[in-house]
């Protein structure tokens, strides 16, 4: 393990935190605390803490002894002075003279002695800190350090590699116990510069940042080296099939099986974020694989990320995916029957009232593939990824060491369906639209970002495709919530397969398609020529179809039903003089819409579309604006406001009729109308 302290840098950002108040010390734990939490085999999302015992001055100007000590919701990798939130110690240290003290209680004993009253949460190791002399502690999980604990012999193993220098404290669950445990054993033997803890991870501490920082990547190393020298092949893999299906091949199938069944038809869709390398491979392709699996976590915090574990599938053969399809529902109702048993045993063995988490997997990982991370939302999926690369590199090493053989699962429940973590759970309500894909043709134009923008902020994942890839990625960036820009034709089918399939690498599927593309050719029908009404046919009708049909293909893959949106035009039941170019083939697109809901409602697949008039967009531009309110002897305020409401119709307000008939889960072959009234334009 590289050791990153650089004293110009440290020195640098104890400059640039003075200008702002901030003392030495606490200057110097951010920047050993972003060393450590920049390195994914220390620390990753979330798991790990660091803390400072210092002095601090409350509103009233009162100065205290304090804990700062990291927060919950703080990454480490970029923490501020902000996320260590200081806790009076006075309070802290009368803890250890209890005899029990409830998470609950604990908690809110150490929101009360907060210095800042709108502090995060300090960690559940708080008391674990504060019960330690030190100045600087630092806490990681290593998953060189969890190779040797997750050992069924751990104790002596880590005796052989470090000495009386760590001690050694049993696995308890963190919080209160752990915490007074933890002092005993430091109070039997002050001279240890550090403790493991099993089945968990890591402690150092020193007087100083830089000390405490160098013991910590110190210890590392000496497990890394004790992996390394053990030198025995972790696993005996299998080889896969010659010819293997493609990640996005077999990616709708997947996420369609893993979305969580809500009631009525209903799913909570999941994103799939896919990871390999050569490091991945041999994990996944070892004969152990689906055993190590059930086995457990390498640290229990992963438990909320990944469950139990991953699920495993076989590897999947080229020109076969229609089985492989059946293959992982099959997995998938095998992996959430166990976690199911899983729950049950366990949660039978007290009186506490729990409501089981969905039981479908965080993690799965694909022989001769590579692994997927999958989550209501791609940073969760992201995170999710992250854990199995983690997990992999921890197993490795354990099976190099001697056995995986992590905390059991009767621990591992109390972790998962810990109060505190439930309670973060319930208050992460998911949007509307989280975990769904949405894509969008014209996405770069008006009309496409608008729409890209109200979605995104329901919680969809947004694709928007557009002639322009530049201005489609340069949307994306704007929009936010890890929406992809792609370049595409609309009218070249293999272009429009190419965006659809981009979709399925990005994110694993895809729920929403809006067919939203066009532009507008002006003439006397009887005089135009043919080449034009073809050209417009394949732009406002033939795209359409292009779209819908890959839509569809990728719907049926995913078995979850799926929503094909058409922007059809007022053009399309109320035609415009020398417009006839643009109304036919929109008139054309209408019935489309209505065929696919026709012969798709079965499927679960609804199909809407959506009639506007008069939106200022690339298809009515400024110029065609003045143009036809010239040919109205109107002004062009009257020309755009032309409707019973008196009103411009926007953009925004054709998004909003995307959005509604996107959550209106019964109803199908429907046109809405956003021109601000016009009666000619009603269908009924």
């Amino acid at each position: 393990m590289q050791n990153l302290w650089n004293d110009s840098h440290a020195e640098k950002l104890v400059e640039d935190y003075a200008e702002k108040g901030v003392g030495r010390d606490l200057a110097l734990r951010v920047y050993t605390t972003r060393l450590l939490g920049g390195e994914p085999r220390l620390v990753l999302h979330g798991g790990g803490n660091t803390s400072l015992k210092t002095r601090a001055t409350d509103i009233l100007g009162q100065e205290w002894d304090v804990l700062c000590v990291k927060g919950s919701g703080w990454d480490m990798g970029v923490i501020e002075p902000a996320g260590l939130p200081a806790v009076k110690m006075d309070a802290l240290l009368a803890a250890r003279k209890l005899d029990a003290l409830s998470d609950e209680d604990m908690v809110a004993m150490q929101r009360a002695n907060l210095i800042d009253a709108y502090a995060p949460n300090p960690s559940i190791e708080t008391l674990l800190h504060a019960f330690l002399p030190h100045k600087f502690v630092d806490h990681t999980h290593s998953t060189a350090i969890l190779a040797l604990v997750d050992q069924e012999d751990s104790e002596p193993l880590c005796r052989e590699v470090f000495g009386k220098r760590l001690g050694f404290v049993p696995y308890i669950k963190p919080g209160f116990d752990l915490a007074k445990a933890a002092a005993d054993i430091y109070d039997a033997d002050p001279s240890m510069e550090g403790f493991i803890l099993d089945k968990h991870g890591i402690f150092t501490f020193a007087e100083g940042a830089k000390e405490a920082y160098d013991l910590m990547i110190e210890f590392v190393t000496m497990a890394e080296d004790c992996v390394a020298r053990k030198g025995k092949k972790p696993f005996a893999t299998v080889t896969p099939p010659a010819a293997l299906a493609k990640p996005a091949e077999i990616g709708p199938y997947l996420r369609g099986a893993i979305a969580i069944p809500e009631g009525e038809g209903r799913f909570g869709r999941m994103v799939s974020d896919f990871r390999t390398s050569p490091k991945i491979l041999d994990y996944v392709n070892a004969e152990t694989a689906e055993e190590l699996a059930t086995r457990g976590v390498s640290t229990p915090d992963l438990s909320i990320r990944i469950k139990t574990g991953p699920m495993v599938l076989p590897a999947p053969e080229a020109g076969k995916l229609e089985e492989y399809g059946e293959t992982i529902r099959a997995k998938v109702a095998e992996f959430s029957a166990r976690y199911r048993g899983y729950f049950e045993s366990n949660d039978a063995r007290d009186d506490v009232k729990r409501t089981m988490l969905d039981p479908m997997p965080r993690l799965t990982l694909v022989r001769g593939l590579g692994l997927f991370g999958h989550g209501r939302s791609m940073k969760e999926a992201k995170i999710a990824a992250d854990c199995g690369e983690m997990l992999v590199e921890a197993v490795t090493g354990a099976e190099t060491v001697g056995s995986f053989h992590p905390l059991a699962l009767s621990d591992l429940f109390e972790l998962e369906y810990w109060s505190l973590e439930q309670a973060k759970l319930a208050a992460n309500k998911p949007k509307a639209l989280s975990g769904q894909v949405m894509l969008i043709t014209g996405g770069a134009g008006a009309i496409g970002a608008a729409t890209a923008r109200l979605f995104a902020a329901q919680g969809a994942h947004v694709v928007l495709v557009d002639l322009d890839a530049g201005k489609a990625e340069a949307v994306a960036k704007e929009v936010g919530n890890a929406a992809t820009g792609v370049g595409a034709d609309v009218t070249d089918l293999a272009s429009v397969r190419a965006a659809f399939d981009r979709a399925v690498e990005v994110y694993g599927g895809v729920d929403i398609a809006i067919s939203n593309a066009g532009a507008a050719w002006q003439g006397r029908i009887g005089e135009l020529d043919d080449a034009t009404l073809r050209k417009s046919f394949e732009l406002n009708f033939f795209a359409h179809q292009s779209v819908a049909q890959n839509a569809v293909r990728i719907f049926q893959m995913q078995k979850t039903g799926g929503v094909l949106l058409f922007n059809t035009s007022k053009q399309a039941v109320n035609p415009g003089a020398n417009f006839g170019a643009y109304g036919l083939p929109k008139a054309a697109t209408l019935f489309l819409s209505r065929q696919y809901a026709l012969d798709y409602g079965a499927d679960g697949i609804r199909s809407n579309a959506v009639n506007a008039d008069r939106i200022r967009s690339g298809l009515l531009t400024d110029e065609m604006i003045a143009s036809r309110a010239k040919a109205r002897g109107v002004s062009e305020k009257d020309y755009m406001g032309g409707n019973l409401l008196g009103l411009e119709v926007r953009a925004e307000d054709v998004a909003q009729a995307f959005l509604h008939q996107a959550l209106a889960e019964r109803t199908t072959a429907d046109v809405t109308t956003v021109d601000g009234g016009n009666i000619a334009a009603a269908l009924r």
